[in-house]
């Protein structure tokens, strides 16, 4: 177990409070692209999270008006071009591997999407746990408009998931952008808010309910919620009454017990 307040990352913006971790790209005057550097760094951060002591929800926000314009074009994408068949499927695997670190973390990641929100933006955004947006938040899963499948990073798997085959089918084909209203109604975003100050405020309200909550508990959660799409209803049925009993033997949930007893709050401690 450690300690990760103290994370001093080269290439984004990472803070932590009543933990909860703000992730931020930052790079602001190109809105905010990844690099190969930022693609590894955000992946072992992930990776680290499981293990921490001191956070117990991530929001990955924006950064001067928008919050991911993708692979950098002249640092990723020119590259790409010169590489071969080797080196190319070690650099797909890593990014792959964020959307599975990000997925393994344990806490709850909540996207709080301003502005531009592409590529692999996108995809961290469709990663996460909760989407929230402004009303200027455009997004879209634009491979095919330089050259590549829509599949990418788990695209065909998750996104259909999240707002249905056809449409996912359709952004992922076209790599159109999708408005906030439209991605509100088609449930890729939890909510939409009319500006990034109203964006962050809810983003960090969610947050600090979720870090008041049961935590470990929210833990299984998030793996029950990503390891039955792999399960029949037997399974899944099963593999729930074993995560119940794991969490009914909590100082959380005896802590509720007594709260609801006395008709008082319960204070959760995520043990």
């Amino acid at each position: 177990m450690t300690e990760l307040a103290a994370l001093k990352p080269e290439h984004f913006d990472w803070q932590v409070k009543d933990r909860i971790a703000t992730i931020r790209l930052t790079r602001p005057d190109r809105k905010n692209p990844l690099t190969f550097d930022s693609y590894a760094e955000l992946r072992d951060t992930f990776r680290a999270l499981p293990y921490a002591t001191d956070v117990d929800v991530v929001i990955f926000a924006s950064n001067g008006g928008n919050f991911c314009s993708g692979g950098d074009v002249h640092e990723i994408i020119g590259p790409l071009v010169d590489m071969d068949m080797k080196e190319l499927l070690a650099f797909t695997r890593m990014t792959g591997d964020l959307v599975k670190a990000m997925i393994g973390c344990s806490k709850p990641v909540i996207a709080a999407v301003d502005g531009i929100c592409v590529g692999a933006g996108a995809i961290i955004a469709m990663a996460s746990d909760m989407r929230l947006a402004s009303e200027q938040a455009k997004c879209a899963f634009l491979f095919t408009r330089v050259g590549l499948a829509g599949c990418d990073m788990g695209a065909c798997a998750m996104l259909p998931r999240i707002i249905g085959q056809g449409r996912a089918a359709e952004l992922l084909y076209t790599g159109r952008s999708m408005s906030a209203t439209e991605g509100q109604t088609w449930g890729f975003w939890n909510a939409v808010h009319p500006t990034e100050e109203a964006l962050n405020d809810a983003a960090r309200t969610l947050a600090e309910r979720l870090a008041a909550g049961p935590t470990f508990a929210h833990g299984i959660t998030k793996t029950q919620l990503n390891q039955e799409w792999n399960m029949g209803l037997e399974q899944a049925i099963e593999a729930e009454a074993q995560a119940q009993a794991i969490c009914m033997q909590t100082g959380d949930f005896e802590r509720a017990y007594r709260a609801f007893a006395a008709r008082a709050t319960p204070e959760f401690k995520g043990d």
